[in-house]
């Protein structure tokens, strides 16, 4: 490992890295209306305080990489972004979404407090270039199909072309087809590159294409991870909810459901505060 001096990153007033408590990203997949996405932010917002950890609200405007043609993508660019700035002043919340083409970078950049890179996209130069280029922090998920080191390379190209910092994702790894598992090895590999690391825990229990023309999922892992990654030493988590997870267009069986996140979150919480001190380096 390189063990570069993790740079803590700054999006708006919250600080995330070494020595910050936990950020919390979650929100549902995608937004489907307005009214559903103020009722979980709203929600989620009342946890974040209750734990006194840093929250940032996440919808996707649209879903470019759904497995099937047919399936629902998104309300659109202009609406979703039009929701996402209402929701970030009515609540005083910031908001992130990801971006899938060089052109969403600039618009996404006039709401967004953060900007999301998704995982299939985090060797695409022209995507990062243009988000970096917004000054604004980066949120970008390690490719299922990278090794962490290879994300080296990621951090070089953002920081090359924008100084608004860069968040790592660990998301899972490809295992076999259909599978995805989760090496813990990746998280202090990747801060050793110097960059605050998130955890995300719904989309590290996906089955691409395992539901018969779309993915499929066990949410039922999803809080055994998130320990595992609150012990390891992670700087933030990533978690996607919705109050009917089953009724979800994108990404339900990978959910929590809203009424049991607190929960979930807490436990999630106490086993981060109880190993952050132990969190060094042996060598």
């Amino acid at each position: 490992m390189q063990n570069v001096t993790m740079e803590n990153v700054s999006i708006g007033e919250i600080k995330v890295g070494q020595g910050c408590r936990p950020l919390l990203i979650a929100g549902p997949c995608v937004l489907e209306s307005e009214t559903l996405a103020m009722e979980i932010a709203t929600r989620l917002v009342s946890i974040a305080s209750e734990l006194s950890i840093p929250f940032i609200f996440k919808a996707s405007f649209d879903k470019a990489n759904r497995t099937s043609g047919a399936s629902f993508r998104g309300l659109g660019i202009h609406a979703g972004l039009e929701i996402l700035h209402r929701i970030s002043q009515k609540l005083s919340v910031p908001v992130t979404t990801d971006i899938h083409l060089p052109e969403q970078a600039a618009p996404a950049a006039q709401v967004c407090d953060l900007l999301q890179i998704p995982a299939f996209l985090a060797r695409q130069t022209d995507l990062l270039v243009a988000a970096a280029e917004t000054g604004k922090p980066l949120n970008v998920k390690k490719g299922q199909f990278m090794a962490p080191n290879d994300m080296q390379y990621v951090v070089e190209k953002v920081r090359a072309a924008g100084s608004g910092g860069i968040l790592l994702c660990e998301r899972g790894t490809f295992f076999g087809y259909g599978r995805l598992v989760n090496d813990m090895q990746s998280i202090p590999i990747m801060q050793s590159l110097g960059a605050p690391v998130i955890f995300d825990a719904t989309h590290s229990v996906q089955q691409p294409s395992g539901a018969g023309g779309k993915t499929g999922g066990n949410r039922a892992m999803v809080e055994p991870l998130a320990r595992a990654a609150a012990a390891v030493g992670a700087n933030g988590f990533f978690f996607e909810t919705h109050p009917r997870p089953d009724e979800s267009p994108s990404d339900g069986p990978n959910m929590i459901p809203l009424d049991k996140f607190a929960n979930c979150l807490r436990g999630v919480v106490k086993i981060w505060e109880t190993a952050k001190d132990l969190n060094t380096t042996c060598e």
